[in-house]
């Protein structure tokens, strides 16, 4: 494996162990699922952990229309033949790198059936377009994620596919954690970073508001990153966080009114 200094890797700050538990999950041949809100950090964990294992990272955007042939590969024509072209999770299992299904639960129901035989301990993919079975080498790691608090009942992960995963959950980071994110993302000075994530807590302790999630990290960095950039905080705080949050005008009031506190 690739051994890449510190610097050179994807920036993450690791809020518990999970660094650990990615590790001894890929070394041990282990599928990993990361349970948390949007924009909490998963997929930057995921990069993160790729770079510093020095593996090879097929990230795939699930979503209602993903089939299984879409990670497995189908036939094409070019130039006048039909050649056949592997999907992101062949190429993961040929290369022995990292496959990962980011809100996998959107994805179609076919998509689960190819997953199983990867997540046990046979780990092998089958193609049957083309009659082979691939035995997954020992490097090649599944991580997907999902939001569990969003699904709805129609789109929850089932109990028989979550057990196939060890899990890891997620939430926002705490206020020590986040405001050296959204500093260093940003370029934005200390004081005003703190305020941003004073604000993003308060509107994630709100309750009975027409909020499907609370502000996200990745929000806060792009609020921050438009102040740096010589924005004013309130139009920046409109752009970044208010409109992404809620359409309806009674909300977008509750949270103008809320910045104006925090900002005061």
């Amino acid at each position: 494996m690739k051994d890449l200094q510190h610097d050179d890797l994807p920036f993450y700050h690791a809020q518990s162990d999970e660094c650990s538990v990615f590790e001894t999950a890929q070394a041990n041949g282990l599928p990993l699922l990361l349970k948390g809100p949007t924009g909490c950090g998963k997929t930057r964990f995921v990069e993160h952990m790729a770079a510093k294992l020095g593996l090879p990272l097929h990230t795939v955007a699930c979503h209602d229309d993903l089939s299984a042939a879409d990670l497995i590969g189908r036939y094409l024509l070019k130039g006048g033949e039909t050649v056949w072209a592997d999907g992101p999770l062949t190429r993961a299992v040929r290369e022995g790198g990292i496959c990962y299904l980011d809100e996998v639960v959107e994805a179609r129901k076919d998509v689960t059936v190819v997953l199983h035989p990867l997540t046990d301990d046979r780990r092998r993919l089958v193609i049957d377009r083309t009659g082979e079975e691939l035995a997954a080498p020992a490097s090649f790691m599944l991580v997907a994620s999902y939001n569990p608090g969003y699904q709805n009942i129609l789109k929850k992960l089932k109990p028989s596919t979550r057990q196939r995963f060890v899990s890891i959950g997620f939430d926002f980071p705490t206020p020590e954690v986040e405001t050296p994110v959204v500093i260093r993302e940003s370029g934005l000075d200390p004081a005003r970073a703190a305020a941003l994530v004073r604000l993003a807590g308060r509107i994630r302790a709100l309750s009975g508001m027409d909020l499907e999630e609370g502000v996200s990290t990745r929000l806060l960095i792009y609020a921050a990153t438009m102040i740096a950039g010589g924005m004013s905080v309130d139009r920046a705080l409109e752009a970044a966080i208010i409109e992404p949050l809620s359409d309806e005008p009674d909300t977008q009031a509750a949270l103008r009114d809320l910045a104006a506190v925090v900002y005061g």
